[in-house]
């Protein structure tokens, strides 16, 4: 899953697409990314392989090799479509309401593109898309009133990551785990209540007790909501 930034002379994004072919099939990295991730999207990234794309494609190995030098540059490709998806495009609109923005259509890509996340939180995305996203979000941020200069720009963005990378992760985790054990989170703490009674029974745990039995189940939207708003009071704040 490592990226390959640094390890290229000329970055995928910069070198001129092959000449096209006609026969037996054409070809684009377009093409190519939105096919890989189609299959990633299916069944994650373990099932995508060089050979598994181009018998999709209906070409060749190796005339993949023509568009990318190896996997990293597919993963690039295709991480660097998802951030065109979630739009990097200036927004004029107050500072605020651009990062919730940006953040949002974030999540929304992750939930749609599960493989993304695990693409999340590594070295940076440097992609154009994933750039102009970037771009968008520290300008945005850079405007707010508790951020002065650069170091608190980024404090603030370090601190807006790990929380948006961190949630989509605990969430999307979340989904896989009902997913592959066919019991959803309520479903499976209910198959672990008489154990848990049993703990709590015992004193030791008086804040968990009160988490269990009066906690309400939160919807995963308006939690992730509440959550990036109280980050970014945090982070653009002055006491």
């Amino acid at each position: 899953m490592d990226t390959s930034y640094g390890s290229a002379a000329v970055p995928v994004w910069e070198r001129p697409e092959p000449r096209p072919r006609a026969a037996p099939v054409p070809l684009s990295r377009a093409t190519i990314a939105a096919t890989a991730i189609r299959l990633a999207d299916a069944d994650g990234l373990d099932g995508l392989s060089v050979r598994r794309l181009a018998k999709e494609l209906g070409v060749g190995p190796m005339r993949l090799y023509d568009y990318v030098t190896n996997r990293s540059e597919l993963l690039d490709l295709m991480v660097d479509r998802v951030y065109e998806e979630i739009g990097g495009t200036s927004e004029t609109g107050e500072w605020r309401a651009t990062v919730l923005a940006v953040v949002h259509r974030t999540r929304r890509a992750a939930l749609a593109h599960e493989w993304f996340a695990d693409l999340l939180g590594g070295r940076p995305h440097l992609g154009p898309h994933a750039l102009a996203v970037g771009e968008t979000t520290a300008a945005a941020l850079s405007r707010a009133p508790g951020v002065r200069d650069l170091d608190d720009l980024q404090r603030a963005l370090g601190a807006l990551n790990a929380f948006m990378i961190g949630a989509i992760r605990a969430e999307i985790t979340e989904r896989r785990a009902a997913r592959a054990t066919g019991t959803d989170l309520s479903t499976w703490q209910a198959g672990l209540g008489p154990y848990l009674a049993r703990m709590l029974d015992t004193g030791r745990y008086p804040t968990v007790a009160r988490l269990v039995a009066d906690g309400a189940h939160l919807d995963a939207e308006d939690t992730f909501t509440r959550n990036l708003t109280t980050v970014l009071d945090g982070v653009t704040g002055r006491p």
